[in-house]
């Protein structure tokens, strides 16, 4: 990272782990393509199913279970897919929760006709009784719950979730692009059929990804038709030196975060006690009633524009974001807030404060500091508004 820099948007994306590199290069020096069968091949084919048997090491899938893509947004549009089956019954509608990324959002392979969206509760967790009476009625169902929110950091009753649309004889799609990484999980306990994952939120290159499939899932249908890689389920040249990347980076991130969320859980308890002494009791930390990952803040306090903060934190030489990054570089409304009922004023303040494993106790400080200087500004503009009005 860049020196006198402090980066807190992890949840944008991390850090290329040193190891990570050094895979990508090592694989930078195989000629060979995977599919072919000459020893140039053989080794290239070698280190593409490394990285694969890694990647289902580290969610307790089969490797043949893995099917490598361009990113996190290609796992998820390749998963939402009608037609997909566990029985004899193919999905033929969506349910999304509310607050999914808007790669989820958007529905995929689905028409709009197709796709409905679930509620969430105030502290931004999936309503399970909504869910239940929109899968009690209509044709077979894929549903769409994602494992941890990007905003919030919210953790979803998955496992329940799972329950409830097994019983219904759908089909559970999660996308576990923010939660890999920051918690243990696999995707047997969880109970997903299909699960997303990305490379550069765990210490990986950008634009690698995975979608796992569950046993017993028939499908999906290819995105990209063509050669026959990855077992037929998307077609193309596999990206060697990006999925070396993800393997090596996957086989260091989930033995350690046992270790590093520990310790990052702390300093987001200092950050948020700082957070909340220096706005008083205006200030809100965003589904800080419910479990959420270890690492994420979504803070926001009356008056204050969440332009002007992102901004501002960066004049000040620290990275944070207004929500997610997947929005061509825009601040605008969070439609994640907005799900939760929470109101316009509020929902234009807040900001995402989200730690990673090298974060430390400077970077609170340093983050605090900016955030009692904006806080200070709020309330020296609130004084000259009164004085204008006398």
């Amino acid at each position: 990272m860049t020196a006198n820099r402090v980066y807190l948007d992890w949840n944008a994306t991390t850090p290329l782990r040193p190891e990570a590199k050094a895979a990508m290069t090592s694989a930078l020096d195989l000629v060979g393509n995977p599919s072919s069968i000459h020893a140039e091949g053989r080794a290239a084919r070698g280190l593409l199913e490394q990285a694969r048997a890694q990647l289902a090491e580290a969610v307790g899938a089969v490797p043949r279970d893995v099917v490598f893509t361009s990113g996190g947004t290609e796992a998820n549009a390749l998963a939402l897919t009608p037609g997909l089956r566990i029985g004899s019954e193919p999905v033929e509608r969506l349910l999304v929760s509310s607050i999914e990324h808007a790669a989820v959002l958007s529905g995929g392979r689905f028409t709009a006709e197709r796709v409905d969206q679930i509620r969430v509760t105030p502290d931004g967790v999936v309503d399970l009784d909504h869910l239940r009476a929109m899968l009690a009625s209509g044709p077979a169902t894929l549903v769409s719950v994602m494992l941890a929110n990007n905003e919030t950091g919210a953790l979803q009753p998955i496992r329940e979730v799972a329950e409830i649309v097994h019983e219904a004889s759908g089909v559970l799609h999660v996308d576990a692009i923010q939660a890999f990484g920051k918690i243990s999980f696999r995707i047997k306990d969880l109970g997903a059929d299909l699960l997303a994952l990305s490379a550069h939120k765990i210490g990986g290159p950008k634009g690698v990804g995975a979608l796992v499939l569950g046993s017993g899932l028939s499908g999906p249908e290819p995105l990209l038709r063509g050669g026959g890689q990855e077992l037929g389920r998307r077609a193309g040249t596999e990206n060697l030196v990006g999925i070396a990347g993800f393997g090596a980076a996957a086989a260091l991130a989930i033995p350690a975060i046992k270790h590093d969320m520990v310790r990052v859980e702390g300093l987001r308890t200092r950050l948020e006690a700082g957070l909340r002494h220096i706005a008083g009791e205006d200030g809100v930390i965003m589904s800080a009633g419910v479990p959420r990952l270890p690492n994420t803040t979504l803070v926001a306090i009356p008056g204050l524009r969440a332009e002007t903060a992102v901004i501002g934190f960066d004049l000040a030489g620290i990275a944070v974001s207004s929500g997610s990054a997947c929005s061509s570089g825009k601040v605008q409304p969070s439609h994640v807030l907005g799900a939760m009922g929470c109101g316009p004023e509020l929902a234009k303040s807040a900001i995402r404060i989200s730690l990673g494993w090298s974060s430390s106790e400077s970077d609170i400080d340093c983050c605090l500091e900016a955030w009692r200087k904006l806080v200070g500004n709020i309330a020296r503009r609130d004084r000259e508004t009164v004085l204008e009005r006398f």
